[in-house]
């Protein structure tokens, strides 16, 4: 059984920086790709970055250059620094692995940028 646990969010000033982190367990860790993704009120969910087993990434437009996405396969955990945060970062992230085909979410944390 796969399980998918987000945690790290808050509530941070604009500019300022926070770390979200997600465990993942019930698959091969090391070998799958991993995403983050967000979703604002009244919005749809945005894909925010990926990271592959590998370690290459990749990152929406809106969060390139602030944002990094990083892995650590020993404890089978993925990360997002976050910094230089906006209010419009505001929104539940949500992490996303794929295991044969089938899409595994999170519950999701929520992250609020406000003064």
């Amino acid at each position: 059984q796969v399980h998918i646990v987000a945690s790290g969010g808050g509530l941070v000033q604009p500019g300022g920086s926070l770390r979200l982190s997600c465990i993942i367990s019930g698959i091969n860790f090391k070998i799958h790709p991993v995403d983050w993704y967000r979703q604002a009120p009244g919005n749809e969910r945005e894909w925010v970055a990926s990271i592959t087993s590998g370690g290459s990434t990749n990152y929406v437009d809106s969060v390139k250059g602030r944002f990094t996405i990083s892995r650590n396969n020993a404890r089978n955990t993925v990360y997002l620094d976050m910094s230089s945060v906006k209010p419009e970062d505001t929104a539940v992230y949500y992490c996303h692995a794929t295991r044969q085909g089938v899409d595994f979410w999170g519950r999701g944390t929520q992250v609020t940028v406000s003064p």
